[in-house]
C-alpha cells in the first residue's frame, strides 16, 4: 500500500517509477520508487482545477491528466514541464492505444476523442445509443473499443465492446444496476492484460471484477474484504502483474481521503 493522504484521482508508471495523482493545490503528481514505494519527488499541474483521471506514455516519456473543469488535458514530461490543450468537452477517463495517441473519454457528450501527444485531434467517435454516461475507454489491437458506462441513476450499468467506427455494440456484458457477478454499481476504470482480458473496476460494489476478451465473466480479482473504502481507478503493470487500485474514502457523497493498494495478480 502507498501512502494514505489526499483522495487519488489517476495512477499510473512512467519510467520505472509509480505517479499517483491526488486531489490537492501543488505537488498533486507523487511520484514512488517501484521496488520500495517509497515517495521520491512531486510534480505541480499548473492552472489545475478538478483532475478525473491520468494516464501515461512511455514513448513519449509524459503523463496525461483530465481537467474536466476546464475542458483541457494537462501533460507533463518526466522533469514536471507541462502544457495543456483543449477538449472542448468534458474529460473523464484516459488511455494511450497503440498508435501512440490518447484516447479521451467524453461522458457527457458520449464520444472518446483521439488526440496526438501534442494535442491534434486525430478523430471523434460518437459512441452508440444504448452507452449513457460512459467513464473510460481502451482500445483493443483489433482497434475495437472497450467502453465501461453507467452513472447512479441509469438503468444500464455496464462493459460494452464497440466496433472500431463506433457504431455497433459487439459484446456487452451487464445490465440493471446490482450486486450479482453479472451486474455492476458504477463500473468506473478498465485496464487491459497482454491477453486483452479486462479488469473492471466496480466501485459500488467495491470489487474489481476479470472479464474475457468476448467480455464473459471469470473471476473477482479483488473483493469488498481487501479493500477499506471505494475503488476508483486501477493500473495494471502487465510486465510485473501488479495491479494498483485508488482505494478512496466517501463520506456525504464526497471523497474525503484516499491511498493506493497494490495487489498481485
Amino acid at each position: 500500500m502507498l501512502n494514505e493522504g489526499e483522495v487519488v484521482a489517476g495512477v499510473t508508471s512512467l519510467a520505472g517509477e509509480i505517479h499517483v495523482l491526488r486531489e490537492k493545490e501543488r505537488d498533486q503528481v507523487e511520484v514512488y520508487d517501484v521496488i520500495t514505494y517509497r515517495l521520491q519527488r512531486c510534480l505541480t499541474v499548473p492552472n489545475a482545477r478538478i483532475f478525473e483521471d491520468m494516464t501515461s506514455c512511455e514513448h513519449y516519456c509524459c503523463i496525461y491528466i483530465s481537467d474536466p473543469d476546464v475542458e483541457c488535458i494537462h501533460r507533463l514530461d518526466a522533469q514536471g514541464a507541462a502544457t495543456q490543450w483543449p477538449v472542448n468537452d468534458q474529460p473523464y477517463g484516459l488511455s494511450v492505444n497503440a498508435q501512440r495517441n490518447l484516447l479521451v473519454t467524453c461522458r457527457v457528450a458520449r464520444k472518446i476523442k483521439e488526440f496526438t501527444t501534442d494535442g491534434h485531434i486525430v478523430r471523434t467517435v460518437d459512441l452508440p445509443g444504448d452507452v449513457i454516461n460512459p467513464w473510460h475507454t481502451v482500445q483493443l489491437r483489433s482497434g475495437q473499443f472497450i467502453v465501461c458506462h453507467g452513472n447512479t441513476d441509469d438503468a444500464v450499468h455496464g462493459v460494452c465492446m464497440i466496433s472500431a467506427d463506433g457504431r455497433h455494440i459487439v459484446h456487452s456484458h451487464g445490465g440493471q444496476p446490482g450486486f450479482l457477478t453479472d451486474q455492476y454499481n458504477l463500473p468506473a476504470h478498465l485496464a487491459v492484460d497482454n491477453d486483452e482480458f479486462i479488469f473492471v473496476v466496480d466501485m459500488f460494489n467495491c470489487r474489481v471484477t476479470l472479464l474475457s476478451p468476448t467480455l464473459d465473466y471469470v473471476r473477482q480479482v479483488v473483493s469488498r474484504d481487501q479493500l477499506k473504502w471505494w475503488p476508483w481507478c486501477v493500473y495494471l503493470d502487465t510486465q510485473k502483474r501488479f495491479m494498483y487500485v485508488a482505494d478512496n474514502e466517501r463520506k456525504d457523497g464526497k471523497f474525503t481521503a484516499g491511498r493506493v493498494v497494490v495487489f498481485s495478480v
